[in-house]
């Protein structure tokens, strides 16, 4: 590649630096710079460009201006230049951090640069690079195979898969429909044990370390796709006092919902156990983003813990529920793991309003028979669906 010198190129008024980080595997390849024309040679003073967060599926870019401005960056893969993304936009300052997202290993890359004075734009130039491979232990993560493709809907083709790893260190992915990782993040000394995508554009998640249960932990961590940390509530701070599990979700920007871990002390002599005995049971809670408690609700507000005929052997795990989501109309619907039962509760009075399952409320035909159901939640048509562990994936359509 040309270099032109450094002295030639600020008369241009504009400095590229190359950064060749061949220590961590990506490799970024510059085009030579030509004259600057117009508005940018005035406006544009600097350019670098790495890697953000030390991730290697986000290039960042930072730009020093002249004078005060508005800049995004707008980028597209040289295969398909006609899909271009854009990175946000950096509000009117000097200096500008720009990240690109959703970045391929190992393909070439273009952009241009945009600056927005008085509703204005301004492009510069077309740059390029080339994104490096992945880390080794971060390869072949995922393979995906699809016998008959044209079976797979064009929604699932053109969208993207979030999945995490629950042992330490914990990783959140983006895959893509051809099982490509398109974005990571890591954490140390914990696992994300849940995760979930929000509807503000973010990753929401549990965090447990290795000796606390599959899908349990204390923590709460939220991150945008650029892997700043927007919230990270620890157990102890605030009314947050209890191991929460399987669910974690955001009622809007400043509520988060998840189920916890309740404990009551009671007389078990009758049945064989202690005068003093704990009974642990689930349930709702709503916090606010401080850790201040919003909203509570337990099985034990609704259900004698002497209903259960194996309370004795169920004690440690009373009521495991197991999923929770809301309903079309607000309201949770909740899975419970051992009465195989799935409930729905007035998410405002924390009255029950149906119970479905064995012994439930409405009887079901013999092949909506469950035991193990997880992950209940309405299906964009309005079914209930939801998975048994035991048997397969499970729709109702007329329960509402």
């Amino acid at each position: 590649m040309k270099v032109e010198s450094e002295n030639k190129v600020m008369k241009k008024g504009l400095i590229i630096q190359r950064t060749l980080l061949t220590q961590l595997g990506f490799i970024f390849l510059l085009a030579c710079l030509a004259g600057c024309t117009g508005r940018e040679s005035n406006i544009v003073k600097e350019i670098k460009i790495g890697l953000h967060h030390n991730n290697q599926l986000q290039v960042q870019i930072d730009v020093l201006t002249n004078e005060k401005t508005e800049v995004y960056a707008e980028y597209w893969a040289d295969s398909s230049a006609e899909k271009k993304m854009r990175s946000t936009i950096s509000s009117k300052r000097l200096s500008h951090s720009l990240v690109l997202l959703n970045i391929i290993p190992n393909t070439k890359y273009s952009f241009h640069l945009v600056s927005r004075e008085d509703n204005v734009e301004t492009k510069s130039k077309d740059y390029n690079f080339q994104s490096g491979d992945l880390r080794l232990w971060l390869q072949d993560q995922f393979k995906a195979t699809a016998p008959v493709p044209e079976l797979l809907p064009q929604n699932f083709n053109e969208g993207f898969m979030l999945l995490n790893k629950r042992e330490t260190p914990g990783v959140a992915y983006i895959a893509d429909s051809k099982g490509r990782l398109r974005w990571y993040h890591v954490v140390d000394g914990t696992g994300f044990k849940v995760a979930h995508f929000t509807q503000d554009t973010t990753i929401i998640s549990i965090l447990g370390k290795n000796d606390e249960p599959t899908s349990y932990g204390s923590e709460i961590l939220e991150i945008n796709l650029t892997g700043d940390t927007l919230l990270h509530l620890k157990k102890g701070q605030g009314d947050f006092t209890s191991t929460i599990h399987h669910e974690i979700l955001k009622k809007n920007k400043n509520e988060i919902v998840t189920l916890f871990i309740g404990q009551r002390i009671m007389d078990l002599t009758a049945i064989g156990g202690k005068i003093k005995d704990t009974v642990n049971g689930d349930g709702i809670l709503i916090m606010d983003r401080n850790g201040k408690k919003i909203w509570q609700w337990s099985v034990f507000d609704v259900m004698d813990p002497f209903s259960d005929k194996q309370l004795l052997k169920d004690k440690t795990d009373w009521m495991h529920a197991n999923s929770l989501n809301y309903d079309t109309d607000s309201n949770f619907i909740v899975s419970f793991y051992n009465n195989g039962q799935i409930w729905k509760v007035n998410a405002h009075t924390g009255q029950v309003m149906w119970k479905m399952g064995k012994g439930g409320d409405i009887a079901l035909p013999a092949e909506c028979n469950f035991t193990q159901s997880h992950s209940v939640h309405r299906n964009p048509y309005g079914s209930l669906l939801f998975f048994d562990n035991l048997q397969h994936p499970t729709k109702v359509d007329k329960y509402k």
